[in-house]
């Protein structure tokens, strides 16, 4: 099979999966998932949990706000090499405009991450709900149209590798 051949499954894969211009409950979903990866979402419940937390989960905190930061500088060399183009719609025109390329989805390698340092460095109900989470908000990047169902996957592939390798850095 060619790469043509697969990017157009892909396309006609990821099409089926959308819900973005069907109104109700599950667009109502899937926008929620979807938005709910975004970094400054994250990066706001880490301060936050900084902020009140005990001196463990401050450690946590700041660990993973690292690994955030860390992770999008990776996928934005990624995106700004492969510069896929994000499938054509009309919601999400905030990351349309800042971010045009879709490859890898920094929302499934974000959360596909956290999901992976939850795992190995908190306890385990964190984990537990993070490893939920993530393909929730990978599936729903896809359903509302931002991304490609390949997007999603090469997410989940590089942000369990990152949560792996900065769990031994960090």
């Amino acid at each position: 099979m060619s790469m043509e051949n697969l990017l157009t499954a892909d396309a006609r894969i990821s099409q089926k999966m959308r819900v973005a211009e069907q109104p109700g409950l599950l667009r109502t979903i899937a926008a929620f998932f979807a938005h709910s990866g975004d970094s400054w979402f994250c990066a706001a419940i880490l301060i936050t949990v900084w902020f009140l937390a005990s001196p463990e989960w401050q450690s946590l905190a700041t660990i993973l706000l690292i690994a955030i930061v860390v992770t999008a500088v990776l996928v934005l060399i990624l995106k700004f090499a492969i510069r896929r183009q994000r499938p054509e719609g009309e919601w999400g025109n905030i990351y349309r405009s800042t971010d045009p390329h879709s490859f890898p989805s920094g929302h499934a390698t974000r959360a596909f991450m956290l999901a992976t340092m939850g795992l190995g460095l908190g306890p385990a109900w964190l984990g537990i709900a993070l490893v939920v989470w993530a393909p929730l908000v990978a599936l729903g990047r896809v359903a509302m149209g931002v991304h490609y169902l390949s997007d999603i996957l090469a997410g989940l592939v590089i942000g369990v590798a990152m949560g792996i390798v900065l769990q031994i850095v960090l």
